[in-house]
């Protein structure tokens, strides 16, 4: 390896750049509006005219990024698309990050990035007009954040912390699902603190709960600041917190089933995937299937698992930290009043078993040699398999997606 690339920063800078290559590459096939885009984007596309409010089940943010694509791009698939495939290399280099500041070596925080980058959601993610992507941009990147406070000292302990609430509050303002892990943030942080009060050193837990608090709060409130300029029905400091649960009402609202449901727990099976398009467009047969890579999906189950019993026997904080990621990140679901699951859902928790799969091999180096080579390579050769019906390539005809249904819950 070159002397540039064994530093972190060169690294994860040329990963972050393979991944921006691979998800912006023919992101403009197909031509027409893929699954939720058809919501989405003409919710953007009234957030950027500031006519009124749209979908108003989710927050402002994620849309207003979406707008922010089309305004630089144009009302068009790149433009619907472009920020979404920074918000996935985000992912990409932000896990990175979380690996590098949590083992201090690079060969897994490279695996965890090229793990995600080959775990299939996050590139079908990357390349649509949807909510998730940014949520899950903002959330890694605050956990990282979070993490690099940690390895601060004075006043740097308090920035990054504040940064990373902000991140946090950004997160939650693209979708709710992430406002739980501002309350993860404030359990890991009082437990890593009573196992050794060194860690975060300066930061005072009461004061640093509260401030989380406050902070990611307010940046959430204030990214509603668009709605108060609606030409229609726009918002004010005496509507914006009850519009917050008319937001909720619409998010429990008991909805009719749909051909792609599945519930909560069938989700780390990768038991019912969800074809985002399957149709003739754009002069050829194409198909979008949002499916986890076998390899990840069901090998990160083992990593989860051998990270608890490894923490378990040696109460190493990593090994328990990346396997509670994974466990409070899919938990939330059993709880969260949606009438309807669906495998996207999944997408944080599918993020966190790179993690996993990283911390298990590092953990176990001496006695897996290069088994982790070996994982990569598995990976990433479902990942050219599958990649037809991840990217929308032209297909031979209307039954071509037989060659990859591997169970008939996939079809």
């Amino acid at each position: 390896m070159p002397a540039l690339l064994r530093r972190p920063l060169p690294l994860a800078l040329l990963i972050g750049l393979f991944a921006e290559l691979l998800f912006a590459w023919r992101l403009t096939v197909p031509h027409v509006l893929v699954f939720d885009e058809v919501h989405y984007v003409p919710a953007a596309r009234k957030l950027l005219a500031l006519a009124g409010p749209a979908n108003i089940e989710h927050p402002l943010l994620a849309k207003a990024l979406i707008a922010g694509g089309m305004l630089i791009f144009g009302d068009g698939p790149l433009g619907w698309r472009a920020l979404s495939t920074l918000a996935g290399t985000t992912v990409v280099v932000g896990v990175f990050a979380i690996l590098w500041l949590g083992l201090g070596r690079l060969r897994p925080a490279a695996m965890g990035a090229m793990t995600v980058i080959a775990g299939f959601t996050v590139f079908v993610q990357a390349r649509i007009a949807m909510l998730d992507g940014f949520m899950a941009g903002f959330v890694v990147t605050g956990a990282a954040c979070l993490l690099w406070a940690m390895r601060g000292t004075g006043r740097q302990v308090w920035r990054r912390w504040i940064a990373g609430a902000v991140l946090l509050g950004l997160a939650t303002a693209c979708k709710w699902t992430a406002a739980p892990y501002v309350a993860f943030a404030g359990v890991a942080l009082i437990l890593l603190k009573r196992g050794r009060p060194d860690r975060w050193r300066g930061l005072a837990v009461v004061p640093a709960l509260a401030l989380l608090g406050a902070v990611s709060i307010a940046t959430y409130l204030l990214t509603f600041a668009p709605a108060f300029f609606y030409a229609s029905e726009p918002l004010s400091l005496r509507t914006l917190i009850p519009f917050q649960l008319t937001m909720y009402r619409q998010q429990v609202q008991v909805l009719p089933p749909h051909v792609y449901q599945s519930p909560w727990w069938s989700w780390p099976l990768d038991r019912r995937p969800i074809w985002y398009l399957y149709e003739v467009v754009d002069g050829a047969q194409r198909g979008i299937l949002l499916v986890g890579n076998p390899a990840v999906m069901w090998g990160g189950l083992v990593a989860v698992a051998a990270c608890v019993v490894g923490w378990l026997r040696t109460r190493d904080v990593r090994l328990g930290a990346a396997a509670g990621l994974w466990i409070g990140g899919f938990a939330i679901w059993s709880a969260i009043p949606k009438s309807l699951g669906f495998f996207y859902y999944y997408y944080l928790p599918s993020i966190w078993l790179a993690i996993a799969i990283a911390v298990a091999f590092d953990h176990w180096r001496r006695r897996l040699g290069g088994w982790d080579e070996a994982f990569l390579m598995l990976a990433f050769g479902l990942f050219i398999h599958f990649y037809p019906i991840l990217a929308a390539a032209p297909l031979s005809g209307p039954r071509a997606f037989t060659k990859w249904m591997w169970f008939s819950t996939w079809a």
